[in-house]
């Protein structure tokens, strides 16, 4: 008694610490955060910044005027918005057409007139007819039709959350003070605060939603107070624990932290529910509470044990990933099963001991249901052992027409929270402005040239006019805008001036005007060396296989039309690097589950100490990934980074069916029993807990299609209906492998009664 209330006073303690810890959480967002690891065009992109700078350092805002912007007030307001900006944290530049001028040069000196006339309206006629046939403008800071107008802010580099959250509530209390019809954000700063409001939603959600789930299904299997209470803070002191270890360890919770309460749920019930329906067969057969508990211990504990490990293995073979999120969610999802066990098998045991069979559960009609239920799924295995071997081998080749579907056309709006604002913005930036992807290009003069020289930069403005062919990449810009403009000033600012000049010698005429006025300095487009120069812009998110094939194809025209004896070219930019994970995913996702059935097959060896049952617990887990790869590709789900995870959680869990199923038939085998009385004791004592945890699992992860992220509700969905066929494997397969593989010569002796 003294030993019990020392585990339950631990655990106490342990809850207080955990409770604390907990409010310690931290949740982040950055889209480096997906960058590969070790990635040779990521080391090229680092070193690319320090020359110059982020590409993702700004913030947009875009006001709508549904009947122009052309119109007094409104202007005046945008002016004063645009001017006050720049006052707010962390922003180092404000730029808008209401700021800016064209540069006109006079027999005396160089000044410059309004792009926009604010206080004047007679001129806005003529404004808008200019800004609009301007390409510099266009999609950049002024939309097509003239009904929107944006404002850039650049920010300080990599901002952090705290000062994204600081510099969003300033923001969003200076534009309050307008009265703008309709605004949109677009920008880091954004992303970062909603991104990661998102996950904290996320977190909360899914555990409410799962917690209250379970909490049903806790009651119609058990049907007494004790019992559900049992249950239910094992399984809530398990998440408790683990949530308060994150928040020991400090670790960041990325977009995937949603999954964390909902696998700890469902993980700590699947294996309360083995010990708990356990423990109440040994008590049912006289036993006295220590003895059912040792031997629930010794037969339930072991088996559970082994579908931890291989569960707790299946997350952990997520560390090869190059993708430092997954490596995160992997080892802290292994983490957290490892604690699901350790409190089960402690704490679920030590308070089981304080209550008789009939506190725990109500036993019934209830149970002759699931007798004859299990009886019949038992004598189905027998009378229609062809009609299961021939499905399973049909859906082999369906299954793989599937697999064969599956892309890997990542795109940004896919991962945006549904029905939330911040997703409608970048919808609005899609269509009506500039895309958010950035897509950069170095280029790297050669033979002691300067990237600023002449024949370097009209080998720039070659690849700046070739860029313009695709409608998706707007915002393109480089050291060439100078002189463009410049050349339009000396053309009286006509549109169809802004061109690089035609002759060296105008060029350096040019040079020498531009280098007195610190308005047209190059700077951030010519490296402070000289020798690299930079061309920007911003690309549709059309998909990271589409995008792959449109950098592949302006390569491949740069390497036939760029002079490579002048300058070297390379692509780059975040876009293009997080669109590489989709090369890794594939990789990485072959490589894990290789890895995962090497390590849970060698688990197996041990366990049974047979390389017959090895291959036998193997072959029915194969299907339901076979399965999940299916739904895939026949649902069109693109295979991305948080998507992958989907085969290691499914292998993962699915092989726990599995063990406890051949762990008892082994225990029977070795009593004396034949194979067919095996396979039916096997049947009776662990099928309701079988086909229980499975379908408290397939709800469990239903429970992310409440979830407003699009890829947590694939994930949930793909893994529910996954897990279907995992069970439908075990329960029909199964057994007839097991017939094949330990025949008996007479199959009529030793059968135990079938009621």
């Amino acid at each position: 008694m003294n030993i019990r209330r020392l585990i339950l006073g631990l655990f106490i303690v342990m809850a207080i610490l955990s409770a604390f810890y907990t409010t310690r959480l931290k949740f982040a967002f950055d889209f480096e955060q997906f960058f590969p690891d070790g990635d040779a065009d990521l080391a090229f992109f680092r070193e690319f910044i320090k020359d110059f700078e982020t590409d993702d350092n700004f913030m947009l805002i875009a006001i709508k005027r549904q009947d122009g912007v052309f119109e007094q007030s409104f202007l005046t307001q945008f002016h004063d918005f645009s001017v006050k900006a720049r006052s707010l944290p962390h922003v180092l530049e404000s730029q808008s057409l209401t700021k800016l001028g064209y540069p006109i040069k006079t027999p005396f000196l160089i000044t410059t007139i309004p792009i926009i006339h604010i206080n004047q309206p007679e001129f806005y006629e003529a404004d808008r007819n200019r800004v609009l046939k301007d390409e510099r403008f266009v999609h950049n800071l002024i939309s097509e039709d003239g009904r929107t107008l944006v404002v850039y802010l650049k920010m300080v580099s990599s901002i952090q959350l705290d000062d994204a959250r600081e510099f969003m509530s300033a923001l969003n209390k200076l534009i309050a003070n307008y009265h703008f019809e309709d605004f949109h954000y677009l920008g880091r700063p954004y992303f970062q605060q909603e991104l990661v409001r998102m996950q904290i939603r996320e977190v909360l959600v899914s555990a409410l939603v799962a917690a209250l789930l379970v909490s049903l299904i806790l009651f119609f299997v058990f049907r007494r107070a004790w019992g559900i209470f049992i249950a239910l803070s094992s399984i809530g002191l398990g998440m408790l624990l683990f949530m308060g270890w994150l928040g020991l360890t400090g670790r960041e919770l990325s977009a995937m932290a949603a999954l964390y309460p909902v696998l700890m749920i469902i993980v700590g019930t699947s294996d309360v529910i083995h010990i708990m329906i356990k423990y109440v067969e040994e008590l049912s057969k006289g036993r006295l509470p220590a003895e059912a508990i040792r031997i629930t211990i010794k037969e339930i504990g072991l088996a559970t044990l082994l579908t931890s490990a291989t569960t707790a293995v299946g997350f952990a073979t997520l560390l090869t990933s190059r993708i430092p999120p997954i490596r995160e969610f992997g080892l802290n999802a292994a983490m957290g099963v490892g604690i699901a066990y350790f409190t089960v098998i402690v704490y679920t045991t030590t308070m089981l001991t304080f209550f008789k069979q009939e506190q725990i559960i109500r036993l019934g009609m209830g149970q002759q249901f699931w007798d004859r239920l299990l009886l019949n799924i038992y004598r189905f295995t027998i009378t229609r052992r062809r009609t299961i071997i021939w499905s399973t081998l049909a859906l082999i080749p369906i299954c793989g027409l599937g697999i064969s579907l599956i892309t890997t056309n990542y795109n940004i709006i896919g991962n945006m929270p549904r029905g939330e604002k911040i997703t409608a913005d970048f919808h609005f930036f899609e269509h009506e402005l500039t895309g958010f992807r950035p897509l950069e290009f170095a280029v790297f003069a050669k033979n002691n040239a300067r990237a600023d020289d002449f024949a370097v930069l009209k080998e720039v403005d070659k690849i700046e006019n070739y860029l313009r062919q695709f409608p998706s990449l707007q915002a393109i810009a480089s050291a060439t805008v100078i002189y463009k403009s410049i050349h339009q000033m000396m053309n009286n600012n006509r549109p169809d001036a802004y061109q690089m000049p035609s002759d060296k010698s105008t060029f350096l005429r040019y040079k020498q005007l531009a280098d007195k006025l610190p308005q047209l300095s190059p700077n951030i487009l010519i490296s402070k060396d000289g020798k690299k120069a930079r061309i920007t812009s911003r690309v549709q998110d059309l998909g990271a296989d589409t995008l792959k094939l449109m950098g592949a194809r302006i390569d491949r025209w740069i390497d036939a039309n760029v002079d490579d004896s002048l300058v070297r070219v390379q692509r780059t930019g975040t876009g293009l690097i997080i669109d590489k994970n989709a090369e890794y995913v594939r990789d990485n996702l072959l490589q894990g589950i290789a890895i995962a059935v090497f390590i849970i097959a060698v688990l197996m060896g041990f366990l049974f100490g047979s390389l017959k049952m090895t291959l036998l617990s193997l072959i029915p887990n194969v299907i339901p990934l076979l399965f999940a790869g299916a739904i895939l590709g026949y649902a069109g789900i693109e295979l991305e980074a948080g998507i992958s995870i989907v085969f290691t959680v499914v292998f993962g869990i699915a092989v726990d069916d599995t063990i406890h199923f051949l762990s008892r038939f082994k225990l029977a085998k070795s009593s004396g029993l034949n194979t067919e009385a095996a396979i039916q004791l096997t049947f009776r004592e662990t099928g309701k807990a079988i086909v229980l945890t499975t379908v408290l699992l397939f709800f469990g992860f239903l429970v992310m299609l409440f979830s407003i992220h699009p890829p947590s509700v694939a994930i949930g969905l793909v893994i529910s209906v996954t897990l279907i066929s995992a069970l439908a494997a075990d329960i029909f397969l199964l057994p007839i492998l097991l017939r094949w593989a330990y025949p008996n010569k007479k199959e009529s002796e030793q059968c135990l009664p079938t009621k």
